[in-house]
């Protein structure tokens, strides 16, 4: 029975999560200006975004490469 509604709740929440299609049109493929782009730049906030998105990929490599040494240091230690 458990397996039966957790089938029936799966395919369920596929269809509640189906997104309507839009059609592509030429003038989305001869789109050439992104506006939230252009208005960003424009006021220079594009560099502190990329500054940020930086910083949060530079902290997750340290941290894993800090974490990656501590595990090589334990495994060196529990079969030495």
């Amino acid at each position: 029975m458990k397996k039966l509604l957790t089938i029936a709740l799966l395919i369920w929440s596929l269809s509640a999560l189906a997104q309507e299609k839009t059609p592509v049109t030429e003038a989305d493929y001869s789109n050439d200006s992104v506006e939230m782009a252009d208005v960003m730049r424009s006021e220079g906030k594009i560099y502190v975004l990329v500054g940020i998105i930086v910083i949060i990929f530079s902290g997750i490599t340290i941290y894993l490469i800090t974490t990656d040494r501590r595990i090589s240091k334990l495994e060196k230690n529990l079969y030495s």
